[in-house]
Formats: structure tokens, sequence, C-alpha cells
């Protein structure tokens, strides 16, 4: 089973589905059990989501984008 370090220095890899199964497999598995790490990944996700949901060229300041992100987390719970 991955550690959580492991599991995070895998994520974005994981996230872009750019592992082999066998990691997939190793991930998944960890995820059962770690509740820090599941959260991590949504978070993540998420983040990643939002970025990709922006305009083109859109310069953000960091305010801007933790409120963006915020509502986007709002959102996804509902």
């Amino acid at each position: 089973m991955l550690t959580c370090k492991e599991q995070v220095a895998l994520s974005s890899d994981f996230l872009d589905k750019q592992l082999s199964f066998r990691q997939r497999s190793l991930m998944w598995s960890h995820f059962i059990f770690c509740s820090d790490c599941r959260r991590f990944i949504g978070q993540m996700r998420l983040m990643q989501n939002t970025l990709r949901a922006m305009p083109e060229g859109v310069l953000l300041d960091a305010a801007s984008l933790g409120q963006r992100l915020a509502a986007e987390h709002r959102k996804a719970q509902k």
C-alpha cells in the first residue's frame, strides 16, 4: 500500500489519468483507508476543474482565485 507521501507525489498523474493500472489500484486502495488523502485528492480535483473552466488569458490575483475556489467548493457540496 502507498504511504500518504507517495500518494501525494502521484496525485497529479492520477488526476491526469497518466498512471498504470497497478498504480491506480494502489491509489484507490489507499483512499479506502485514508480520509485525509481522499479529501486532498478531492481538493486537487476541484482546483483542477476550476482552473480548466477559467477563460484563457484571464489573470486573477490570489484573493480572487481563492474566492472562486471557495464558491466552486460550495457548489460541489450541494
